[in-house]
């Protein structure tokens, strides 16, 4: 897992609600465990047309929003079923952190076992975000884990995460990673329970 510090950025705003995996990443695409290759199907059924070609008005296909690395997401993002592809295909497309006001937990908690940051805001401050990139697309956003702050010009949003979370992606480390990490003090605990 890649480590994440801090990103400033352009974002591509999404405004849908109640965006589901299977909209993220169609179920015809999750015949691969690889974790590469996924992003061609990133929003596939809304970003491409019936014959494969790329929709103008939707906002990953947009020019001004193509080298963004954020997204902004509407309330209740990654709701539906539990697939793990839902970050994959969102970080294989680019994207190192996804902003949103409510997001489903198993979605949260697969994008921070995976290395995506799911950002929560306030309701009002999603909006305010939305407002600022969709009027000015060159926006940049500074999303900041230490100090679990989002920023834009000289206005500062706070977001909360799990102090285990914050951990793993400051260090990149998943579960595994992190507990192998622990070897030497579970070894000390099991010798002196021994004793």
């Amino acid at each position: 897992m890649n480590k994440f510090s801090s990103v400033t950025a352009t974002a591509c705003p999404l405004r849908a609600e109640n965006v589901d995996t299977d909209q993220i990443i169609p179920a015809r695409y999750l015949t691969t465990v690889t974790r590469t290759g996924l992003g061609k199907g990133l929003f596939a059924d809304w970003r491409l047309d019936a014959d494969g070609q790329p929709r103008p008005d939707f906002p990953l296909n947009q020019p001004q929003h193509a080298d963004a690395t954020l997204l902004l997401a509407g309330r209740n993002f990654g709701c539906g079923s539990s697939r793990e592809h839902a970050p994959w295909a969102i970080m294989d497309a680019g994207f190192v952190a996804v902003i949103s006001s409510y997001f489903a937990d198993i979605f949260y908690n697969n994008s921070l076992k995976n290395g995506l940051l799911p950002v929560l805001l306030q309701p009002a401050d999603l909006s305010e975000l939305f407002d600022r990139v969709e009027e000015v697309p060159s926006t940049l956003i500074r999303v900041d884990l230490p100090s679990q702050t989002v920023t834009v010009d000289d206005q500062v949003y706070s977001f909360t995460i799990d102090p285990y979370r914050k951990v793993c992606l400051l260090e990149g480390l998943d579960d595994l990673s992190y507990l192998l990490r622990q070897e030497g003090h579970i070894a000390a605990y099991e010798e002196g329970v021994r004793s």
